[in-house]
């Protein structure tokens, strides 16, 4: 396993993919993780659904060091914030989020959609994420991506759970061009929308990948859950058949990965 982070040239970034939607990203000489997650395989209850987790980190908490900020897009599913990544918030100065998230737990910062903060050189924005079909949120509640920006770095787009297309052209339209995409994908479906989809699949990530042009795509959140309906394999297969393989880098957990901006 390979898990230090070094100094490289500001046209990439090195992402460690601990698993599931947990990356941690070294971005603006800070170290930024996204929705922790590092309990064991079990099962976890989700409002009237049990999501059946299938695989560990393959970097357990007391081995990330320091992280200067916590990218959570949202509380309330325990694949995107588990029991041991709620400890971890606790050791963390910056925890970003949603508004509701906000409201529950103390200690995180509520981002409005297009609300932006700014950690050291960076300026963070909270946009526009849909956890499923339109008028889920009743249901899936709440959930947000985030942009980082800086003076000579790649504008980074983090999709959190985002199953709408629409939405990256709304964050395109208003944010510009995005050079890297940490894009959680894995048609994850726990039965609750019929064959309706709560992230991205292979067919909607294509589609993503197209309206965010020339943009470095790093698929995360499609492995290590029962609920998940399409593989990491099936995405590279589709992004093969649209011509855009070359925009897609996937990330082995445990190893850091330097990844460039196109």
């Amino acid at each position: 396993m390979t898990n230090t982070i070094e100094t490289i040239a500001p046209a990439t970034v090195e992402i460690l993919h601990i698993g599931g939607p947990t990356v941690r990203f070294r971005y603006g000489n800070l170290t930024w993780l996204t929705d922790p997650t590092f309990d064991e395989p079990g099962d976890y209850t989700a409002g009237p659904l049990t999501l059946h987790k299938l695989t560990g980190p393959a970097v357990a908490a007391e081995q990330i060091g320091h992280v200067d900020a916590v990218l959570l897009s949202h509380d309330q599913h325990p694949d995107n914030l588990d029991k041991s990544g709620r400890a971890f918030l606790a050791q963390v100065d910056r925890v970003l989020s949603t508004p509701d998230a906000a409201a529950r737990m103390e200690g995180v910062e509520g981002l409005e959609n297009w609300q932006s903060v700014r950690l050291g050189d960076v300026t963070v924005t909270g946009v526009p994420a849909l956890h499923g079909p339109e008028g889920c949120e009743p249901m899936s509640g709440v959930v947000t991506g985030f942009v980082l920006q800086a003076d000579g770095q790649p504008t980074v787009y983090v999709s959190g759970d985002n199953a709408a297309v629409d939405r990256v052209e709304r964050i395109v339209e208003r944010i510009g061009r995005i050079d890297i995409a940490i894009l959680n994908v894995g048609a994850a479906n726990p039965g609750r929308y019929g064959d309706t989809d709560v992230t991205l699949n292979g067919r909607t990530a294509v589609k993503v990948a197209e309206v965010l042009g020339t943009a470095t795509i790093v698929p995360v959140h499609a492995e290590g859950w029962a609920h998940f309906s399409e593989n990491l394999d099936y995405l590279e297969r589709n992004f093969g058949y649209a011509g855009r393989a070359d925009q897609l880098v996937i990330p082995t957990p445990g190893e850091v990965l330097a990844v460039a901006a196109r």
